[in-house]
């Protein structure tokens, strides 16, 4: 692999435009020492309680409130705890200021920002996996580009977010095609810039999720944008949580009460794909509902693992491929997953949504 892309200033710069500028110090100082050690309160390996304390209560992650509506079409039981407050939050790094901030205990995302927080110091830990078997994303070009494939990506500027599920998709997109990262101009930033920056055309090509590109090609598909398709995966779905709620067992407790709500809803969701499309994505995102169906066409069918391994397996392969460009030091990864969680989600659905 060639030398890392970015200098030391440059990558000051990288972190600071990424995360913020108190995040991005926190994380600086947390790379240089061993990151393991920084913030960490020591992992907590008792059992979980059988039963969730009364007065519990969790601040969790709901990007554009899907996780209520989920519930709510699905009808599930109640929560046997309190949550104090759904947080409109999706973005990785976003997700870990809100960890840090303590304004957030518990987020759905990809596997590449529990890999983000551990390189900056920040000790969470993997509660709950979905593998992703098709890809969630796709890539999609500036107003009148030429660029048809990922090897066209040579020479060309690309969005790229190092703490997001998009950042990994890129550069194992790379990776496939034979490209090196010197061989293309990585533009750091975070996913809610990326449609600015394609039609402002600051970046030639970004990573954008399935639903995101109706919407964008039905504005500038005549002026000649386009998508390329890439059949690289994001494997991971996960759910994870700051070490310190993980430690305080009335917490730890309504995390393993959630879990199988949230494998509930993502099956309920899969199996009333016409309810969707109209509750979701033509009430809430403006969605044409021909826009809705093509979407939920892509929809990847929940699978939960009784058993970590193969997750494991990837989440070292993703942050191999980042130390490999010098966007993290090496690790191992298996000190990001909480096994006392390991097959919880799996336990609560039917066989056929286990893997």
């Amino acid at each position: 692999m060639s030398a890392p892309p970015f200098s030391g200033i440059d990558r000051r710069l990288f972190l600071t435009s990424l995360l913020g500028a108190t995040a991005a110090v926190a994380g600086l100082s947390g790379c240089a020492g061993s990151s393991a050690a920084a913030d960490t309160e020591g992992a907590s390996t008792a059992p979980l309680a059988d039963k969730v304390p009364s007065g519990t209560s969790l601040k969790i992650a709901s990007y554009q409130d899907v996780q209520q509506l989920e519930f709510k079409l699905a009808k599930l039981p109640e929560l046997p705890f309190t949550v104090s407050s759904w947080v409109n939050i999706g973005a990785g790094p976003d997700v870990i200021n809100a960890f840090r901030a303590k304004s957030l205990d518990l987020a759905n995302n990809a596997g590449i920002p529990p890999i983000q927080a551990h390189y900056q110091g920040f000790d969470a830990k993997i509660v709950a996996i979905n593998i992703t078997r098709k890809p969630n994303y796709l890539f999609a070009t500036k107003p009148g580009s030429d660029i048809r494939t990922v090897e066209d990506f040579r020479g060309k500027k690309l969005a790229f977010s190092q703490g997001q599920a998009q950042g990994v998709v890129l550069l194992r997109a790379l990776k496939k095609a034979g490209l090196k990262y010197d061989d293309v101009k990585l533009v750091p930033l975070t996913s809610n810039q990326f449609l600015t920056a394609l039609q402002s055309g600051q970046v030639d090509v970004a990573p954008l999720a399935n639903s995101q590109s109706p919407a964008y090609l039905k504005q500038y598909g005549s002026k000649g944008a386009h998508t390329i398709a890439t059949d690289v995966v994001d494997l991971l779905n996960l759910l994870w949580a700051p070490q310190s709620v993980l430690n305080d067992p009335a917490k730890a407790a309504a995390i393993a009460a959630y879990i199988p709500q949230w494998a509930q809803g993502q099956v309920w969701q899969y199996e009333h794909p016409d309810v969707w499309n109209e509750e979701f994505y033509v009430k809430t995102q403006n969605l044409t509902l021909a826009q809705a169906r093509s979407i939920s066409a892509l929809a990847n069918k929940p699978l939960f693992p009784p058993r970590w391994d193969e997750a494991i397996k990837w989440e070292q392969e993703t942050a191999d491929l980042l130390a490999e460009g010098g966007f993290v030091k090496k690790f191992d990864v298996s000190s990001l997953f909480d096994h006392r969680f390991e097959g919880i989600a799996a336990k609560s659905v039917a066989a056929e949504y286990r893997r």
